[in-house]
């Protein structure tokens, strides 16, 4: 479906007469038992509404507004193309970059492009690269004549998913957005349509695309709140009007995201609905991995466990200081942190043990004593498969200000009690979703006490604790059922017909 098989609602807001509240109920698809509404600056109604009524007069000079702003973007991305050539080069020193393929960061391929008809997924980082695994999948099974690139733009991403990908899936660095590598990558790949995963929107790919008569599809699509403020800025509105107008094919993560991208004015024609491609967790584990876990699972039998994962710098200094408080109750108690970025981890070790604190580090082999009471895993790509071992998982990134959360369905399919704060960008919606087929499903504290007094409850009422990880994995199967099916087939009917014609 699009928005046009719901209801929309637009009313004024008591508190701001210069807001309206929008209100929108979907009748048909994932997200039909949802009501929902956004508050947003009347401007961007009026902007919606203007186009509606907007003569060609008008529409000429949106174009030219557009034009010109794009013009300009490409003038300046083209005449630093020097320095970020250079930024690049400081990124591999630093271990940003990978050592060997960093040049692919230039459009600068390093295999061969098969011959045949090829589709392009890109994914800017390792979350949203896993996210369209299950669709590439699902290509591959459905088509698999067809040729599939695989890019991401991070060096932590690639290291992960490289070993998750099928073999015949062809896996390269994506182009930084300048037109000298947007055109090497796309004159030497040639795709046939190009897949965007999440809110990969860069004007130069997506125009020089649009030229060459490349096909567009945005799945999982997003807008956070910031990039929606930002691009809705009277210079920048034309501009994104531009690109949106480009793809063939918008599929948004949320009603609520379906609803930014039309004040956004992409042509509701475009727009459809699926669900959340991050609820979707394929099973992946080598036979190394797994024991690897299996082991760890013994090392921590007669334990009480909880975990912290995807830690952000600052937030262990919430999760200590709770970890000090549980331990007097629980004195068999074992924290296991899991911070966002591996370096991080390291110096999370380094000081607690200048602090006298027996801790273990995953990446030196240490084992789970019984005098260790604090876990850190400063490895990449074993998140999913620990949450198999604790009964509780804390999801960072949520508890100071600025953060955006991340992703709780791993989590919950594993069958964790999961809790998160409350700075949780767009995930909110997937909280929101989970929250309403059953409230246990995910808790949400403010930070530091309410965090503490949330373990203490689930600590000593086991039945607490084993009602919100059965609330939780429910609420994940059901939100999870059918979503790759459903992108699978508008990618097929809406993208690739004509793309491949």
């Amino acid at each position: 479906m699009n928005l046009r098989s719901s209801v929309l609602h637009v009313r004024p807001t008591k508190k701001d007469p210069m807001s309206l509240r929008l209100s929108l109920l979907c009748r048909t698809g994932p997200w039909a038992f949802q009501s929902r509404s956004i508050v947003v600056p009347f401007r961007f109604v009026c902007v919606k509404t203007r186009q509606q009524n907007q003569t060609s007069e008008d529409t000429e000079m949106a174009a030219t507004k557009a034009s010109l702003v794009y013009t300009i973007y490409r003038a300046l991305s083209y005449g630093l193309s020097p320095l970020l050539y250079l930024h690049l080069r400081w990124r591999k020193i630093l271990g940003l970059e990978h050592q060997l393929r960093w040049p692919e960061r230039l459009g600068r391929a390093s295999l061969p492009r098969p011959p045949g008809q090829l589709l392009w997924f890109h994914a800017v980082s390792l979350g949203e690269g896993v996210a369209a695994i299950p669709v590439i999948k699902e290509c591959i099974r459905k088509k698999p004549e067809l040729n599939i690139l695989m890019t991401t733009t991070t060096a932590s991403a690639f290291e992960v998913i490289k070993n998750r990908l099928p073999c015949e899936v062809i896996y390269q660095f994506a182009p930084i957005d300048t037109p000298n590598a947007v055109d090497a990558f796309l004159g030497y790949w040639k795709p046939n349509a190009i897949v965007l995963v999440e809110s990969e929107l860069w004007p130069n790919l997506i125009m020089d695309a649009s030229r060459k008569g490349i096909t567009l599809a945005l799945i999982n699509a997003r807008m956070s709140t910031k990039s929606f403020k930002r691009w809705s800025r009277p210079w920048l509105l034309p501009l994104i009007s531009l690109m949106l107008s480009k793809f063939s094919m918008i599929i948004p993560l949320s009603t609520m995201q379906a609803v930014n991208f039309q004040l956004l004015l992409a042509p509701p024609s475009i727009i459809n609905s699926s669900g959340d491609l991050k609820f979707v967790v394929e099973e992946f584990v080598s036979e190394e991995e797994m024991r690897s876990i299996e082991d760890l699972k013994v090392q921590l039998a007669c334990r009480k466990v909880w975990m912290a994962s995807s830690i952000h710098k600052g937030e262990e200094e919430v999760i200590l200081a709770v970890h000090e408080v549980l331990i007097q109750e629980h004195p068999n108690l074992v924290t296991i942190i899991v911070p966002r970025y591996t370096h991080h981890g390291q110096q999370i070790a380094h000081k607690l043990q200048k602090e006298g604190q027996s801790v273990a580090l995953r990446s030196q082999g240490h084992k789970i004593t019984p005098g260790t009471n604090i876990y850190v895993v400063d490895t990449l790509g074993e998140l999913r498969h620990l949450y198999r071992i604790t009964p509780i998982a804390v999801i960072g990134g949520s508890f100071l200000p600025g953060f955006t959360g991340h992703n709780i369905s791993e989590a919950a399919a594993a069958g964790c009690a999961v809790l998160t704060g409350q700075h949780v960008g767009h995930f909110s919606s997937m909280i929101s979703e989970m929250q309403q087929l059953n409230p246990l499903s995910v808790l949400q504290v403010s930070g530091q006490v309410e965090l503490q007094e949330a373990l203490e409850i689930v600590f000593r009422d086991n039945k607490v604790l084993e009602a919100r990880r059965e609330a939780a994995k429910q609420a994940y199967h059901c939100l999870s059922r059918g979503t790759v099916t459903r992108v699978w087939n508008l990618l097929d009917s809406q993208l690739l017909k004509h793309a491949l014609s």
